[in-house]
């Protein structure tokens, strides 16, 4: 099987758990789809699993283009609702940084008054 060279820009990884293969694909095709929506260009991206406790803890780490690293923490009884939070999370500091770039109003300058 060939892999996609986009692909090997995403890692989806566990410290003590086993990360089924259902959950990889879920989490490659909704980080393709974020990054689809905001840049376009994805240079890298991670999502780490961790267990405490009961508690699923999902990292994620995205680098868009020649923006700096954007990364949120997320935690959940279950890994997907776990990692979707994550991303949300992600994808709310990428709109952001999206609409900061795109503004064409001038700066306010009584702002940091």
């Amino acid at each position: 099987m060939a892999m996609d060279p986009i692909d090997g820009a995403i890692t989806i990884e566990s410290a003590n758990q086993e990360v089924s293969d259902a959950l990889r694909q879920h989490g490659r095709d909704e980080i393709l789809k974020m990054s689809d929506k905001y840049f376009g260009h994805l240079v890298s991206a991670s999502a780490h699993f961790n267990t405490e406790g009961i508690q699923s803890r999902c990292s994620v780490t995205v680098q868009m283009g020649g923006l700096p690293r954007m990364s949120a923490d997320a935690s959940d009884k279950d890994m997907k609702l776990a990692f979707n939070h994550a991303l949300d999370k992600v994808a709310t500091q990428l709109r952001r940084t999206k609409r900061e770039l795109r503004e064409d109003k001038p700066a306010r300058v009584e702002k940091g008054l």
